[in-house]
């Protein structure tokens, strides 16, 4: 199969989950703005998860689940884990998902704001609206070969006590 950008990302994202998260407890996973599904066909075979492609785009892999539309934050809740593998446009709504389930965002592109900003400062930004959300995050930056490789991991808000 051909796709744009580093190969290596899918697999790359889905170490991140089993790092991050306990894969016995994540079942169904949105793999939003997924293209062809090739992060969800390696997540359904390396942690047995019912992932769901939600891409406005028709194209993708036989035998992937697919949603053909605009992902918005109010289908965060039917999902254990919402990933934005450079989500594009649904930048923002993936980060807005933490405010309900974990997240896992690698931003490509600059959909966070109207105004011009650089990936750094783009990354910043989304840390700034986590920390004024009150959402844990760590930062790890991926092995492949893009100048787009931090991800965002997101598990939830803080609870307050």
């Amino acid at each position: 199969m051909k796709f744009h950008g580093a190969p290596e990302r899918f697999e790359a994202v889905a170490d991140l989950v089993g790092r991050h998260f306990d894969t016995n407890k994540i079942k169904y996973v949105a793999d939003v703005a997924g293209g062809q599904g090739m992060l969800s066909r390696i997540l359904r075979k390396r942690y047995n998860c019912e992932c769901d492609v939600i891409d406005p785009r028709e194209y993708g892999i036989v035998g992937v689940n697919r949603r053909v539309e605009c992902y918005v934050p109010d289908m965060a809740t039917f999902y254990d884990l919402i990933i934005g593998l450079h989500p594009d446009q649904a930048l923002r709504p993936v980060v807005e998902s933490s405010l309900y389930r974990p997240t896992i965002v690698v931003p490509c592109c600059n959909y966070w704001s109207a105004e011009k900003m650089g990936a750094k400062l783009m990354r910043q930004s989304i840390e700034e609206w986590y920390k004024a959300h009150n959402i844990r995050y760590v930062v790890e930056e991926l092995k492949i070969d893009t100048p787009h490789r931090f991800a965002l991991i997101t598990f939830g808000p803080k609870i307050k006590g």
